[in-house]
């Protein structure tokens, strides 16, 4: 009982000392993680980092035994080691910091009726396109700004019709191939080259497009909307993750849901009914 009342005055004592700053630093410290080990699995290097946990414990144990000249060399390793990792991962680690810059900054922006009338016209366009099985790719930019991308492309700046969407796709079209980018609501660029996924647990019926689509969305913050030429299937990557066989109505949700967001207004017009929807059923049920 003495060692049980011991330990739990030295935890009471531990809680007691910590303060906002330790777990602000833990905090911190746990999101790092959470982001090398999402880094890891998203690109594929499972086998680096276990090759680095061997090194690691290799370095340790020649701690323990006392292991001079392989501490040293192990040393020289890790310092090189270190600026060659980040000349391996320099692009991940790019797009990293720019989902924490993105992520620090305001909320989803309001491009007014821009968004919502794209938005419309595109839902319309991958209707139709997903009828006649017209392949398309289809990207809306959102914080991470695609301009790398849309270099590879033709510059369009045009506003956002369903017949100038389904024109691009127009397999006799030269820029069908490519993908179309929506910046601010508006069509940017078409005809744009796309990073494919490195992911190998992809359904093998996934195309090129799907696989383009869903390596755009591993590396930024867009939504990617995909017509399967061979199915006329409608999906949407967001996050390296598919969401397939969508209905027009569905990918209209989706679509509003993560482009146009809900202002304050809107916001007090759905309280204000739901206020009185409760206090009719309050009074309803007293009476």
């Amino acid at each position: 009982m003495d060692a049980i009342r011991t330990m739990l005055n030295q935890s009471l004592n531990v809680l007691s000392s910590i303060q906002v700053t330790d777990v602000i630093d833990i905090l911190i410290v746990a999101f790092l993680i959470y982001k090398v080990f999402s880094l890891v699995r998203r690109t594929n290097s499972t086998n680096l980092a276990r090759g680095i946990l061997i090194l690691l414990g290799v370095f340790l144990l020649s701690e323990v035994l006392g292991l001079k000249m392989m501490q040293f060399l192990l040393r020289r390793a890790f310092e090189l080691g270190l600026i060659a990792l980040v000349i391996l991962f320099q692009p991940e680690l790019r797009r990293l910091f720019e989902r924490l810059g993105s992520s620090l900054s305001s909320g989803k922006e309001s491009y007014g009726g821009t968004m919502e009338a794209a938005v419309a016209q595109t839902v319309l366009a991958c209707s139709e396109m997903s009828a006649s099985k017209t392949g398309a790719l289809i990207i809306f930019e959102r914080k991470i700004q695609l301009t790398d991308i849309m270099s590879t492309g033709t510059i369009i700046n045009a506003d956002a019709t369903a017949e100038l969407i389904k024109n691009i796709f127009f397999n006799k079209a030269p820029l069908h191939d490519g993908a179309l980018i929506l910046r601010n609501g508006r069509l940017a660029s078409a005809g744009c080259v796309l990073p494919l996924t490195k992911s190998n647990n992809l359904s093998k019926d996934l195309g090129m497009r799907h696989r383009a689509g869903i390596g755009l969305s591993e590396q930024s913050d867009a939504v990617i909307i995909i017509v399967s030429e061979e199915t006329g299937s409608i999906s949407v990557a967001i996050e390296g993750m598919l969401k397939r066989h969508l209905s027009a109505s569905t990918l209209d949700k989706i679509l509003r849901s993560e482009l146009i967001p809900e202002s304050d207004e809107e916001r007090k017009k759905g309280l204000l009914p739901w206020i009185k929807n409760t206090f009719l059923r309050k009074k309803h049920e007293k009476e």
